[in-house]
């Protein structure tokens, strides 16, 4: 059983339906970037956000209820959102297609999460731009979202050691305020990266 799927089975959206704020303060690094990918998309937020804008989006997500909710919202929004049901762990993703690709809190044992983000570079061309926001190790102590085991969260300097693989656009270990539904709610303590292929 997904318990992904369990979790978004509910009517309402359990992460909210406003897009992440540091995408939305970044949104500018997409300028020029046409075709996006939008993994571990959960309910789709993020997703319908990029649409607004104007861009071609595609949401990876191996949760159908998830990639359901992220059809409504689009619909609802008046705009169009590819879909595409994918464990990012053990399935391939397409090769240099998109020009840009956003990931939030999208989380992974620690052993299997630089082959994901590997695999999500591979999926953009070249001069493709990922931008990250994710739960820090430290997270583990504020309790306000998030996974609640260490090898779930995501190490500050083993993240900066792979971004410095590629141009670093942004890169910060910060506190933040996070509303995004129920789920995520208070401050919490997260790495912010920007890179370009």
């Amino acid at each position: 059983m997904n318990p992904w799927n369990e979790r978004f089975k509910a009517e309402q959206f359990v992460y909210g339906t406003d897009a992440n704020v540091f995408l939305q303060e970044q949104i500018a690094i997409f300028n020029g970037k046409q075709k996006i990918a939008c993994y571990a998309e959960g309910e789709g937020r993020n997703a319908v956000f990029l649409a607004r804008y104007g861009k071609t989006v595609t949401a990876y997500d191996y949760a159908q209820e998830g990639l359901t909710k992220t059809i409504r919202l689009a619909e609802q929004q008046g705009v169009l959102v590819e879909t595409e049901l994918t464990d990012l762990i053990n399935d391939p993703l397409k090769q240099e297609v998109y020009d840009g690709a956003v990931m939030i809190f999208g989380h992974f044992a620690k052993e299997q999460q630089y082959e994901v983000l590997n695999k999500i570079m591979q999926s953009l061309k070249p001069g493709g731009v990922l931008l990250l926001e994710l739960y820090e190790d430290g997270q583990l102590a504020y309790n306000t979202g998030g996974p609640r085991d260490l090898n779930y969260l995501y190490n500050e300097q083993a993240l900066k050691s792979w971004a410095k693989t590629y141009e670093i656009l942004h890169f910060a270990c910060v506190e933040v305020e996070r509303t995004e539904g129920i789920l995520h709610t208070g401050v919490c303590k997260v790495l912010q990266c920007v890179v370009e292929k």
